[in-house]
């Protein structure tokens, strides 16, 4: 569904990323994991179209979207869900659905939304700051699947959240794409994503440095373990 092909980006003229290849297959979670600072959170804005390419192609189901403007992406089915949320403050659980339902004959709509997440159907009223972190985490997903998304690109998702409430979200990402999404999920913790996740791509400072399937790391995880852990200098010799 989606495909980099030896994309680099970066700001300001200085490249972050160098030369990734992967590709998010429809119906499955593929995890991005590395330490802070390795370009995940840069690879997922540069899909989404709010950093730009410096060369390389991303393509969408097979179409070049490399040079699309941001909101002609999220139109053609990129959706991505900040690290952080951002949600806007001042609005309720039922404003933010009603701005995010501008496609109306997309296949997710508020009342489908509504049955996957029904706690959030319990606080359709409430302005988005008094909402707990997993009731703002589920409602930004909400957001962008009301845009109607083929692929979602989930920057840290469980940032900040209560085990149990970060289980709940992995648990809804596993259910997305086996309802035919396909999921990028960035997250620095390997734990968290290898029960869910069908691919794993490693980066280590804006390079992939290990990529394999997910059954293979959940048999081997000790693979994954050492491939985020940066490697030791030998101790120099004292003069």
């Amino acid at each position: 569904m989606l495909d980099t092909l030896s994309l680099r980006a970066g700001y300001h003229g200085g490249a972050v990323l160098h030369g990734i290849d992967l590709t998010v297959s429809r119906c499955s979670v593929h995890a991005v994991l590395g330490p802070n600072g390795a370009g995940k959170t840069t690879l997922l804005h540069t899909l989404a179209g709010l950093v730009p390419v410096g060369s390389g192609r991303i393509e969408l189901a097979g179409t070049d979207v490399t040079r699309l403007p941001a909101h002609h992406r999220a139109r053609a089915g990129i959706s991505l869900v900040p690290q952080g949320r951002r949600l806007f403050a001042s609005l309720t659980v039922a404003e933010h659905l009603k701005l995010a339902h501008r496609q109306r004959t997309a296949a997710w709509s508020p009342a489908r939304v509504l049955d996957l997440l029904p706690r959030l159907g319990e606080r359709l009223r409430h302005r988005a700051d008094r909402l707990s972190g997993g009731e703002q985490q589920m409602l930004a997903i909400a957001r962008a699947l009301l845009t109607g998304p083929r692929v979602l690109l989930l920057d840290e998702p469980t940032e900040g959240l209560a085990p149990a409430v970060a289980a709940d979200v992995l648990a809804l990402a596993g259910r997305l794409a086996a309802d035919g999404l396909a999921v990028l999920l960035a997250t620095p913790s390997p734990a968290s994503v290898l029960p869910i996740a069908d691919r794993i791509t490693v980066l280590g400072t804006g390079r992939i440095s290990t990529a394999l399937d997910g059954a293979a790391a959940r048999q081997d995880p000790a693979h994954v373990l050492a491939a985020l852990t940066p490697p030791r200098h030998a101790p120099q010799e004292q003069p």
